[in-house]
């Protein structure tokens, strides 16, 4: 049985693999990728799990250099306000 005209031409996981940087390094997730290499990322369970892996390591990646979004907690403010009203007073050094 011979492959249909529409059908996606078969690539090998090599193959797949040389494309990776097109995956990573491209637009945002989302944007469609060539019909070949989704065809072997939705049949192939290496790198299916190669892949997953490669987007973990590179969540994981920005988190790092993202800028804390949390404001410190209350008690932290209560506490360094706490430290320099006992300075002003004169019972403690800051």
């Amino acid at each position: 049985m011979s492959p249909s005209p529409d059908s996606p031409r078969v690539i090998s996981c090599a193959e797949f693999q040389e494309h990776l940087p097109e995956l990573f390094g491209g637009p945002a997730e989302g944007v469609a990728i060539d019909p070949a290499l989704q065809a072997h990322l939705d049949t192939c369970e290496n790198c299916s799990a190669l892949v997953r892996d490669l987007r973990y390591i590179a969540d994981q990646a920005r988190l790092l250099l993202e800028p804390a979004e949390e404001e410190p907690s209350d008690n932290v403010w209560s506490n360094i306000q706490t430290k320099l009203k006992i300075a002003a007073a004169g019972d403690e050094p800051v």
